[in-house]
């Protein structure tokens, strides 16, 4: 019970990390965003690392983490280019479907088929992401539109690997220093691309500072849960879990900035509702 009640909150803390980082991409950038919240984010967990004096983790558990870092970072940015060329209609669900779907394939050929009830409510929670991503207007018609696929796809590829790449970093007991790890190797990538793109670091809006603290925060705590959902249970289970994060996202919009769901998004949460009931039992 213990890794879907840490899977469900991984959910929980990445949902309100989007909806703030939402909110902070839209006075800054995307990627001064993602950078700075990134960036506090480290410093938050240097100042646990204080306190909880866990050891340095060996050069496996580094580049594991490192590398996953990466691959979640290029996730962000096929994901955000996938929006502005593209539909977001469809450049969010199916980007977070494939990144569900990706540890499910993993930890079956590694751990085994899980029991009949898990897999129903792997099924639910599937068809959750897809609904609860998709805007008002819904995928119309995908098939006119696969050219926008490529980049949604290389997107889930990349967060269904740092699922993967991070539950093994960690799978040794070590949670602190892997997630120090990961946040550098995706700031190096980060800026690397800001250097190409010759583009700008400087925050013009102060009033963004909040947000973009809280935004960091808040990503900080759903990895920490994922990671503690991969430790004490299944991998596939604790990614499928997590990935219903957009449902928050949603009913974040939905409370505080008054956006209007979609009855296609409505069922997704229900849907999602339905598969961690079948999950728990």
């Amino acid at each position: 019970m213990l890794p879907i009640f840490y899977g469900l909150l991984a959910a929980l803390g990445w949902g309100a990390a989007d909806f703030t980082g939402g909110l902070a991409a839209r006075k800054t950038g995307a990627y001064r965003a993602v950078f700075y919240g990134e960036l506090i984010g480290i410093f938050a967990l240097f100042f646990i690392i204080l306190f909880s004096g866990e050891a340095l983790p060996d050069r496996r558990v580094w580049i594991f983490a490192m590398l996953a870092g990466v691959f979640g970072t290029l996730g962000l940015i096929f994901l955000y280019h996938a929006m502005t060329v593209g539909l977001m209609s469809i450049a969010t669900p199916v980007s977070a479907l494939l990144a569900a779907m990706l540890p499910v394939i993993v930890g079956i050929v590694r751990e085994g088929l899980p029991d009949w009830m898990t897999i129903i409510g792997f099924g639910f929670a599937l068809f959750a992401v897809w609904m609860i991503s998709q805007g008002e207007d819904g995928v119309t018609d995908i098939f006119a539109h696969l050219s926008d696929l490529k980049l949604p796809l290389l997107a889930g590829i990349g967060f269904g690997l740092y699922f993967v790449l991070m539950h093994e970093a960690t799978n040794t007991g070590a949670t602190i220093w892997p997630m120090v790890a990961s946040r550098s190797g995706g700031m190096t990538l980060i800026t690397i691309y800001m250097f190409v793109t010759r583009s700008s670091w400087k925050v013009t809006d102060s009033t963004t500072w909040p947000t973009i603290t809280l935004n960091g925060l808040l990503d900080i705590s759903g990895n920490v849960f994922f990671i503690l959902a991969g430790q004490l249970g299944r991998l596939d289970v604790a990614a499928v879990l997590s990935s219903l994060f957009p449902g928050i996202t949603v009913l974040l919009a939905w409370i505080f900035l008054k956006e209007r769901l979609s009855r296609g998004q409505w069922i997704g949460i229900a849907a999602a509702l339905a598969a961690i009931v079948f999950m728990t039992v």
